[in-house]
């Protein structure tokens, strides 16, 4: 930007401010920046009119000019901005002619005359766009000049009514390039939502049974990444239990004027797809010509609805087992502890080994438990870094429901009569735990409870317990429990089969 030099004349400086003119020029927002290499050939040719060594072209604003052209000199070196400033003044059709700038007082004190370049010569026009004269096309030369043709005068102004043209052609296609990169923005933006939402869009011409779709639309129904789609292939890769429904959803869309509202499976992989349609355009007969719609995966919500389903179905399951086995445990208890609060006592510790069982299930969908997480239900969480008076071996091992269920029983029935009668009910007792997995004949889990150095073993003592530890695995397939009441200690070896 070259500023003007000095205060402007009065009659100048209001052409200069006119509100009109200043918001034509914001309206035309040529950049800033480097010269144009067309206003760079037009300010060639204005200087080749009259022999002279510059030219140039500027657009004139309250403070100055930004040129947007020069010839014969860089732009840093065309200095002065009032050239261009008494050129907006400049009586109609006429070129501002200056034969010797070293005699004319609004220019014999500019930089341009008294500097390196020597300027002893201008000739300018303005130039008009939009109705008012935002600039100027200017001629500097080192020598004084005559005079100007009538010849020369009107080729001065066809190039300045050429540089009006092409600031209106350069600013109408800045205009479609920011319109066609803010569409292009748009799109990606749309893209790329529908391909974040996993939406496959599709637009179906029905007269001609092209189906435009997008990346996303393709890649579901495993079409050709390129070439154009037609029904009959998207038909085609839909899975073939679920072709009819599409057909008639798509038939009564046409027919009807309803809604397309469909799932159905991919052919090629069975993925779910929900498709949404409409039909857009219809001709004057009321015949359908465009439908547009989405088509969008919910294989996983399919899946969770359906994990959702079978886990309610395996809740439904667990809950009669569990209900059964908690009348069975209470009847049982109550007839060996008539006594109100001996049964409580009994019966809430049975109860308790349930329903921490269910907790474990439950936190993890129903199927399985490790054999750790059950071992320390009944002897703490520290059972293998702190074990209190039980040596505990074997690695852990994944167990199905009722296998937890009934194992978690048998541990609290021999953790509770250890405590009473057993290894655990004098200060030297000690209880070994230890089990393995063994592939043959069958996957299985042996786990053997070993009590030593407990008081003598009277078996009366373990009346209810010793039946609940027996029945614990009823509903576990082949399993089995061996229950002994060796004097020195109990001992129980247990046998389940894994999956």
């Amino acid at each position: 930007m070259q500023e003007f030099r000095g205060a402007l004349p009065a009659a100048i400086r209001r052409v200069v401010d006119d509100t009109g003119r200043l918001n034509a020029l914001a309206a035309l927002a040529q950049p800033t920046g480097e010269t144009d290499g067309d206003f760079d050939r037009l300010s060639r040719t204005a200087a080749r009119l009259f022999h002279a060594e510059f030219g140039f072209i500027a657009l004139v604003d309250a403070v100055g000019q930004q040129l947007q052209g020069t010839h014969g000199a860089p732009p840093d070196r065309i200095t002065d901005a009032n050239f261009a400033a008494h050129t907006l003044v400049a009586p109609a059709g006429e070129v501002l002619f200056v034969p010797d700038t070293m005699t004319d007082p609004r220019f014999a004190g500019s930089p341009l005359v008294t500097g390196g370049e020597r300027v002893r010569f201008f000739a300018g026009v303005p130039i008009t766009y939009s109705g008012h004269r935002l600039g100027a096309l200017c001629v500097l030369g080192t020598s004084p000049q005559a005079g100007v043709s009538p010849e020369i005068n009107e080729q001065m102004f066809d190039l300045a009514a050429l540089a009006s043209t092409l600031f209106g052609l350069k600013d109408e296609a800045r205009v479609r390039a920011r319109t066609a990169a803010a569409l292009m923005r748009e799109e990606w933006r749309h893209a790329l939502t529908l391909e974040a939402g996993k939406v496959g869009s599709w637009v179906w011409d029905i007269r001609t049974d092209e189906v435009s779709c997008n990346d996303m639309f393709r890649r579901m129904y495993d079409l050709p990444e390129s070439g154009p789609v037609y029904s009959a292939q998207v038909l085609e890769a839909t899975h073939p239990a679920d072709r009819r429904t599409v057909e008639a959803g798509l038939r009564a869309s046409i027919s009807q004027g309803v809604d397309y509202d469909a799932e159905a499976r991919v052919a090629s992989n069975g993925r779910w797809l929900s498709m949404r349609g409409r039909v857009y355009q219809r001709d004057a007969d009321g015949r359908a010509m465009v439908m547009m719609g989405a088509s969008i995966d919910v294989s996983e919500s399919k899946e969770s609805a359906e994990r959702t389903r079978i886990l309610l179905r395996e809740l439904n399951h667990r809950v009669k087992n569990t209900l059964a086995m908690i009348q069975s445990v209470a009847r049982q208890t109550i007839r060996q502890n008539p006594d109100p609060q001996a049964f409580i006592n009994a019966f809430s510790g049975r109860l308790r080994t349930i329903s921490d069982a269910h907790v474990l299930l439950a936190d993890r969908d129903w199927m399985s438990v490790q054999l750790y997480e059950v071992v320390a239900s009944q002897l703490g969480p520290n059972f293998l870094t702190r074990p209190d008076r039980a040596n505990v071996s074997g690695d852990d091992v994944s167990l199905p429901a009722d296998h937890a269920l009934g194992l978690g029983l048998i541990l609290h029935e021999l953790t509770t009569n250890a405590h009473r009668h057993g290894a655990w009910s004098n200060e030297t007792g000690i209880v070994n735990i230890e089990w393995h997995v063994r592939d043959r004949p069958q996957r299985a889990l042996e786990l053997t409870w070993r009590e030593e150095g407990g008081p003598r073993v009277v078996p009366q003592e373990y009346g209810l317990g010793a039946k609940l530890i027996e029945r614990s695995l009823a509903k576990v397939l082949d399993s089995r429990v061996e229950l002994s009441f060796d004097p020195e200690g109990v001992r129980a070896h247990i046998w389940l089969p894994l999956p």
